[in-house]
């Protein structure tokens, strides 16, 4: 399969095919770029992004719905239980 054939169709009009079809660059570990800029470790990397919340109060509504969800099992006479079958 071919990195064309892959690729969506994109409109004629599309003013960076050129660049997008280059696709993301490579460097060598001694190269002068790689050099400057290191790669950063992915356990670094995800300490940066870890904190980012991007629908702020979805967690606590969904602790809530559960809850409301939790006493109405209750109600009704089910047993919780710890584990999904």
């Amino acid at each position: 399969m071919s990195d064309q054939s892959s690729v969506k169709k994109m409109p004629s009009s599309f003013r960076y095919k050129d660049v997008f079809l280059k696709g993301k660059p490579k460097h060598d570990r001694t190269d002068s770029f790689s050099i400057k800029h290191p790669a950063m470790d992915l356990g670094r990397r995800a300490k940066i992004f870890s904190p980012f919340d991007a629908l702020k109060g979805f967690s606590d509504e969904l602790a809530r719905s559960e809850q409301i969800a939790e006493e109405s099992f209750a109600d009704n006479g089910y047993e919780k239980t710890d584990e999904y079958p």
